[in-house]
């Protein structure tokens, strides 16, 4: 008797459906035939923070989230929290119903032991989606030499690469990294780009209020951790507004995470609590509203170990929405936006602010930019295209032609 295959997904970094990735792959997955469950941390302000819930035929079960990361000790207590929990919700799942593959979504680099033991226990793949080098993060937030908790972490990532069935890395440069610190065949590795999906995400007609009685609007969307640059943002803002004194610029920075607070005392400490507003996360529709309305976005990611290398899904969000952008010179984000952003100096702050002056002083280069964006996600970038090496990736796991029938 044939019957569906049943993938559970793990992922510690954000709720889900918030994880907008997590999201993707979960629906595409099931869209192709195969059962998925989601294993996450709960939200918090009571947004998906239901132990139990199934969405559009998906069941994600969720544990209590972490207090946030602030401190090396904090950071390695995160890992054993969510993998005892994880543990303890994949063995639910498996009592209940069983599963074929475990697919786990780093940070942190610690689920390969799950994986192993559903493995030996029930001869399930384990599937390796690694969405950060997490050596490069430590070493991004919080700087240092490469000493013990960096040769540990690459341990750790060496073990998972080498436990996986199979890897889905979410660029070209990590699939390189896969390769050569990891030494997996590259016919086991699928590069698996985040690219929106454009039947739910599209601009909206734009609503002149949001820039709060002045002329432009510059936007940022995204998480706020250590080494997500917002300081740098900050203080590119304020030069384009105390130095060189331009008034008539409205910054929104959307998200939140670890560092939201400290982000916000440092707003006001540099005087652009008038002229900088933070929504925190808000809504999908929210974000339609602001994309729409901005006159251009930033990327204000620091070169460092890991963002050179990482795909920031904001690059693509604002493509989506026909934006031209400001970002520092990184790797991969010029991959992703190419000729549709101004680019600054690596961590040059001023040069970033003038960037958007620029940009902002531009109407006709930025409907430009923008214009290119949009064409490159309808015709390379959007989930639609980016889907189907997922789908490949799968059906070659599970035996080609098999796909998501399995023996039941």
């Amino acid at each position: 008797m044939k019957g569906k295959r049943h993938i559970v997904i793990i992922v510690e970094n954000l709720p889900v459906p918030f994880d907008r990735r997590v999201w993707l792959e979960s629906t595409t997955l099931k869209a192709a035939g195969y059962d998925v469950s989601v294993i996450c941390p709960q939200g918090s302000g009571g947004a998906y923070s239901e132990p139990h819930e199934e969405i559009d035929g998906i069941h994600i079960y969720r544990y209590k989230h972490p207090p946030p990361t602030t401190t090396k000790i904090s950071y390695a207590w995160e890992f054993p929290y969510c993998w005892f929990n994880s543990l303890r919700l994949a063995l639910g799942i498996a009592r209940r119903e069983g599963f074929d593959a475990i697919h786990a979504c780093n940070p942190p680099d610690t689920f390969f032991l799950i994986g192993v033991i559903f493995k030996l226990l029930r001869r399930s793949k384990f599937v390796y989606d690694q969405h950060d080098l997490c050596p490069e993060l430590y070493l991004s937030r919080f700087g240092g030499r490469r000493a013990l908790y960096f040769w540990l972490l690459r341990l750790l990532e060496w073990v998972t690469y080498r436990s996986a069935d199979m890897v889905l890395a979410t660029n070209e440069s990590y699939k390189g990294h896969a390769v050569e610190t990891g030494k997996v065949p590259a016919d086991d590795v699928y590069v698996v780009r985040s690219g929106p999906r454009l039947t739910h995400f599209n601009p909206v007609p734009p609503e002149p209020e949001l820039k709060r009685g002045r002329k432009n609007l510059v936007c940022y969307l995204g998480v706020m951790a250590p080494q997500d640059g917002l300081d740098y943002l900050l203080r590119a803002a304020r030069h384009v507004i105390d130095v060189v004194n331009r008034r008539d610029v409205h910054f929104v920075l959307i998200g939140s995470g670890d560092s939201f607070e400290a982000v916000k005392s440092l707003r006001d400490d540099l005087g652009l609590a008038d002229y900088v507003e933070m929504t925190g996360r808000i809504p999908d529709a929210d974000v339609q509203r602001y994309l729409s309305t901005a006159d251009l976005c930033v990327c204000p990611d620091p070169r460092n170990p890991l963002n050179d290398v990482s795909t920031m899904n904001k690059v693509l969000e604002y493509m989506t929405f026909s934006k031209a952008m400001v970002s520092f010179d990184l790797i991969e984000s010029r991959f992703s936006a190419r000729d549709g952003a101004l680019y600054a100096s690596p961590n040059d702050e001023i040069e970033f602010g003038e960037r958007i002056i620029q940009l902002l002083d531009d109407d006709e280069l930025r409907e430009e930019m923008g214009a290119r964006n949009r064409k490159r996600i309808e015709d390379e970038l959007s989930w639609e295209h980016t889907s189907k090496e997922l789908l490949r990736a799968y059906g070659v796991l599970f035996g080609g032609s098999e796909g998501a029938e399995g023996k039941g």
